[in-house]
């Protein structure tokens, strides 16, 4: 079943559960991959309902900062609310040992010894685990391995 099928149809639970987190959150996202679908002509695919989410993940994120800067906590907590939503349907993310692991493969694969040559790498992690892995947490671990 895609994303989407699985999307409208945790929509319709939400619905008849009354629970209108879920059911906005996830309207917003199902809005967003039809207005790529019909504005944008796109067939939508796994890694476009992939980034769909991510983005709208990026956004809630954004929003909590803001809302924490302000000294907003209930704003803040609607959108973490949403957020946690969201990351249901997202892939699980990497700890730090699994990021080092994989970090220490791709360094491997690539034959890169020195930090000049870190975006390579960064490349590659970030575009093979798009999602599950955080950007910060690569270029930490690949200045600790790349001396």
């Amino acid at each position: 079943m895609a994303l989407k099928e699985k999307l409208e149809g945790d929509v319709k639970a939400a619905m008849l559960a009354k629970n209108e987190i879920v059911r906005d959150t996830l309207r917003m996202v199902l809005a967003d991959l039809k207005r790529l679908e019909v504005q944008d002509g796109q067939t939508i695919t796994p890694e476009i309902e992939k980034d769909v989410l991510l983005r709208a993940a990026k956004v809630r994120q954004q929003a909590i900062d803001e809302y924490v800067k302000a000294a907003r906590p209930d704003l803040a907590a609607k959108e973490q609310a949403e957020m946690a939503v969201i990351q249901a349907y997202l892939p699980k993310s990497l700890n730090e040992d699994e990021t080092r692991a994989v970090v220490k493969e791709v360094i491997k694969e690539t034959g890169i010894s020195s930090k000049k040559d870190m975006g390579v790498v960064m490349k590659a992690v970030m575009a093979r685990h798009k999602g599950q892995v955080d950007g910060k947490a690569v270029q930490k671990i690949l200045g600790e391995l790349l001396t």
